[in-house]
Parts: C-alpha cells; sequence; structure tokens
C-alpha cells in the first residue's frame, strides 16, 4: 500500500486572493515504511513575500524568483502522486485547496478530495480536547523535532510521516524518516541534497493488521467530516 505524506509552504492562507504555493515537500511510505523517494520542490510565486508568511518558512523573494514557477513543475508533481495513493496531510483542507487552485489556475486534473487522509483531524478523534498542531504531537510522541525551527515543506513532511504512524499503531524500532539533508533555509535560501536511497524494511504489521489498517483509510475518505478540519 502506498501512502504519500505531504506539506506545503505558502505566500498566506487564501489562494482566492491571490496566495500560493512557494514549496511543496512528500515523503513516499509503502506498507508505512519510508522508501526513500521524496518530491521537493521551490516555487516561485510570482509575487512578493509578506512579512508574516518570510517569519513562518524563511523563504524569500531573491531566493524564490530563481525557482520555477508551478506550471513548470505541476507534471513532475502530478507524475508523483498519480497513482491514488492516499495523501496523509496536516490539515489536509488547507494544502488541498492551495494544490487544487494551482492546478485549475492550469486547467490540470484536481486532486479528489476523497484521497486526503487528515492527521489533524486523526489526531483529535484519538485524543478529544488535547492539542492536535504538528509540534504538540511530537511532544506527546517523543519525536525530536529540534531541526523544526522554521516551517518546511519536506522537513515537516518527514516529521508528520513520524507522527502518522505513531496514529496508526506505533513506529517501527529505530525507524528514521531523515532521507535529505536541509542547509541554509533559515536565511532565506537553501538546498536539498539527497541521500543515498534506503533499503525499506519489512513492515511488522501481520496482514491482518494491514487489511485493517487499508479499511480503515477507506472509511476515513468516506466520511466527509474527517476533511473539514
Amino acid at each position: 500500500m502506498r501512502e504519500i505524506v505531504l506539506d506545503t509552504e505558502t505566500t498566506g492562507f487564501d489562494p482566492e486572493s491571490g496566495d500560493r504555493i512557494v514549496e511543496i515537500g512528500a515523503v513516499e511510505l509503502y506498507n508505512h515504511m519510508p522508501t526513500g523517494r521524496t518530491y521537493h520542490q521551490y516555487i516561485n510565486p510570482e509575487r512578493s513575500m509578506p512579512q508574516e508568511a518570510f517569519e513562518v518558512h524563511g523563504l524569500g523573494d531573491e531566493f524564490l524568483a530563481q525557482q520555477p514557477v508551478f506550471k513548470q513543475i505541476a507534471q513532475d508533481f502530478l507524475d508523483f502522486v498519480a497513482d491514488d495513493s492516499i495523501l496523509v496531510i496536516h490539515n489536509a483542507s488547507f494544502d488541498m485547496k492551495f494544490l487544487n487552485a494551482e492546478l485549475g489556475w492550469l486547467k490540470l486534473p484536481q486532486i479528489p478530495f476523497d484521497r486526503a487522509l487528515d492527521t489533524v483531524a486523526m489526531a483529535r478523534k484519538k485524543f478529544p480536547g488535547s492539542p492536535a498542531s504538528l509540534d504538540a504531537l511530537c511532544r506527546r510522541f517523543n519525536i525530536d523535532n529540534s531541526a523544526r525551527t522554521l516551517h518546511g515543506a519536506l522537513l515537516d513532511s518527514e516529521i508528520l510521516a513520524e507522527v502518522y504512524l505513531e496514529l496508526i499503531g506505533g513506529r517501527q524500532p529505530g525507524l528514521v524518516l531523515a532521507s535529505v539533508e536541509r542547509t541554509n533555509v533559515a536565511s532565506g535560501g537553501g538546498v536539498w541534497k539527497p541521500k543515498p536511497r534506503p533499503t525499506p524494511l519489512p513492515s511488522r504489521l501481520t496482514e491482518e493488521e494491514r487489511a485493517a489498517h487499508a479499511a480503515f483509510v477507506a472509511a476515513m475518505g468516506e466520511n466527509a467530516l474527517w476533511n473539514r478540519y
């Protein structure tokens, strides 16, 4: 079973008001294990970066002006997510809204919302009344997020993958989801250096447990209430 843990960074909160995506990061899981395959892209939003957004992710105008526009990367992104894998997203309505806005402006196929599995909704259901932010869940599950001084789409996807695996029943012992190395992003620039692709470890889930999780994912996709967070 293929799942893609995905995150975006943007210029603001509303694509209908002119906000755009500036970064996409995604981590591929197969049978709940990282394959080492990732997608990462900075994007030129063709507009200036508001200061409040810059303070969140540190991606500035000068750096982003050197990146491709969404039209140039759209097909590569669609190819990465094109096989109807479940998209695991923290606050899925936000990212899906932006992704489908960008695709819609280019008259490209949009991503059905029922493909999104919202980890905020999962956390709220599992821990009613408790904070469901990514940082709060890292504290709950004792996941190291010390590198998260600023938001970053690929780093956040890697952290979210660990959180997601805890939400569905626990990570593999010794699991490390660091498939890339990030440098100099705090200054508004940065590069990502792929590390050698690791050999996926065998899942410790039984066939029955995998079937139960597949049924769970299918049920969440059918339940619209889970997608309204």
